[in-house]
């Protein structure tokens, strides 16, 4: 098994600086172009067999010139949905309370989920894909958001709180990571 992540495509939140999870909107013209350099990225690397997708619009657009261009199988995998940051949702970025109510683990942000929520959901999702595809020759890419890349790359490295909070993954990054036979695995940030 072979194991992409990306983050989807640039939206106009993303552009705006502003918090995006459970709005459902689309890439803008920025991000449609992210999303087709992605494709020729993933196409050069070998391509993709399958693709899991979160179920937002801005990640099905983002996954579509991939599966295109690579003939790839696509699937929508609930748990890979964003992070519902309740009442911060549409804000500034840098609101009061935001930055820090990402440190805090049992507490829902904003009324939303908390991150123990939402790291179970992401962790139960990626020990199912794995134990699905382990072992054989697919190559699965998984197209998600930012909150949940920062904890799939908790599933594969160990991270402080701080490195947790501060961790970012840009608009259709790259990453690939090796499961190994307990889940775990390394990154390579060579993708």
């Amino acid at each position: 098994m072979r194991l992409f992540v990306t983050r989807h495509g640039e939206t106009e939140f993303n552009r705006q600086e502003r918090i995006l999870g459970v709005t459902d909107i689309p890439l803008n013209d920025t991000g449609i172009r992210q999303a087709r350099e992605l494709a020729e990225r993933i196409r050069s690397l070998g391509g993709a067999d399958i693709i899991i997708s979160s179920p937002y619009l801005r990640t099905k657009m983002t996954s579509e010139p991939v599966a295109e261009l690579c003939g790839a199988v696509t699937e929508t995998e609930y748990r890979l949905r964003e992070w519902d940051c309740g009442s911060y949702e549409g804000k500034d970025r840098f609101t009061g309370g935001y930055q820090e109510g990402k440190r805090i683990f049992a507490k829902r942000l904003g009324g939303g989920e908390s991150l123990l929520q939402l790291a179970h959901r992401v962790y139960s999702a990626l020990d199912d894909i794995i134990d699905r595809y382990k072992g054989t020759d697919k190559t699965v890419l998984l197209v998600t958001h930012g909150g949940v890349c920062r904890v799939i790359e908790t599933y594969f490295n160990d991270m402080t709180n701080e490195e947790y909070a501060g961790w970012f993954m840009g608009n259709c990054e790259l990453r690939e990571y090796f499961p190994g036979s307990d889940g775990g695995g390394l990154y390579d940030n060579r993708s």
